[in-house]
């Protein structure tokens, strides 16, 4: 037989504490302790210990009933929401944004993100007023969308995902295994969590590691058997900005080291290039013929050599000498796979006769 006070299935303890801060608010009038616990299939000791918990989080209330009844419970009513207006050209643009919380699909975070874009979806779609409603906005929410560059799959994350998201939230310590980028094994970590920030479609954590005794960015495809420690608090320091850890298309991350980085792109480059906020370094100066000379100062060259290959034969490392070497050895590996540039000439040779479709250019 199950115990009452352990649900099945995959339904944590946070996931309950949500759970019970719903129900109070649905019921600003409050619930005994008994009607709680049924409403979340818990006992009532194990009801009587998430209110402690709830208590630490938000302003409790004790209400005696007339007749010397059962107390209810509710939440004060200065703790619970207020309505926030919003104009339908507002509700559009935060619906054109819910695409990029797709990957997060299965998690209790997303759940909540999808009550809210649902509540915009109705308020969207209601008859709108004067000579063009109903016309003008028409399904305006299905036509004004942002597209994710690359979404990832998280379903097999959303433990972690909400574990997270919870201990930024609460400023709670979390304890996980955690793989770093080129070591074969995990390590059991535990870590502050500061932040938790979403760049090019993957989630990261700006925290304090406690071992190290320093801040680092982890990636949650990283991650596994996350906990949170519900007994404890920590403090956000005071100085902490999380902008000093942007580092635009670069990535997350902050380091002491700086590093002069010049590259030159082609005038079809520099089209695009002129378009981007590659890092809040950088400045850029015109070239003759329409070409564009981008320099920034960066903290590591990993990313830059990444972000180098993207542009292929519209870009050219000026310096520094280390970044020249690193993507000349990453093209020549690349073209190892497809033989000789020997190879390569008598081949595209043997096709020039052949009758080449041109597809018109990306606009």
């Amino acid at each position: 037989m199950e115990s009452p006070g352990r649900p099945t299935g995959k339904f944590t303890q946070h996931r309950r504490l949500d759970r019970l801060r719903e129900l109070l608010m649905r019921h600003p009038k409050g619930l005994t302790l008994y009607e709680m616990a049924d409403a979340l299939e818990v006992t009532t000791r194990t009801m009587r210990r998430y209110l402690k918990e709830m208590d630490r989080h938000y302003d409790l209330e004790r209400v005696e009933t007339k007749g010397g009844g059962a107390l209810l419970w509710k939440i004060r009513a200065s703790e619970l929401p207020r309505k926030v207006e919003l104009r339908r050209t507002q509700a559009y643009a935060f619906l054109a944004a819910r695409r990029l919380f797709e990957p997060m699909k299965g998690s209790t975070l997303y759940e909540e993100i999808d009550i809210a874009t649902n509540k915009l979806l109705a308020f969207s779609r209601r008859p709108g007023r004067g000579p063009n409603a109903g016309r003008a906005d028409a399904r305006l929410e299905e036509r004004f969308l942002y597209l994710p560059y690359a979404p990832k799959n998280y379903s097999e994350k959303t433990e972690e995902l909400d574990d997270l998201f919870q201990a930024v939230a609460d400023l709670k310590p979390l304890k996980m295994r955690y793989r770093s980028a080129g070591k074969p094994k995990e390590d059991k970590v535990l870590i502050h969590p500061y932040a938790m920030v979403l760049h090019r479609d993957s989630i990261y954590c700006v925290g304090y590691h406690l071992e190290k005794e320093e801040v680092r960015t982890f990636v949650l495809d990283r991650m596994r058997d996350t906990e949170l420690v519900y007994t404890e608090n920590f403090e956000l320091p005071d100085d902490f900005k999380i902008d000093e850890y942007f580092q635009g298309e670069l990535g997350v991350f902050k380091s002491d080291k700086k590093v002069k980085v010049v590259v030159e792109f082609d005038a079809q480059g520099a089209e695009y290039a002129r378009l981007r906020k590659v890092h809040p370094s950088q400045k850029l100066v015109n070239l003759p013929e329409g070409g564009l000379r981008l320099t920034m100062t960066v903290g590591s060259l990993n990313p830059v050599t990444s972000w180098v290959l993207e542009w292929g034969e519209r870009i050219r490392v000026v310096e520094p000498p280390e970044l020249v070497e690193r993507v000349r050895d990453e093209l020549t590996a690349a073209l190892a796979h497809y033989g000789s540039a020997a190879n390569a000439k008598t081949k595209r040779a043997s096709t020039s006769s052949q009758k080449v479709v041109k597809h018109p250019p990306l606009s």
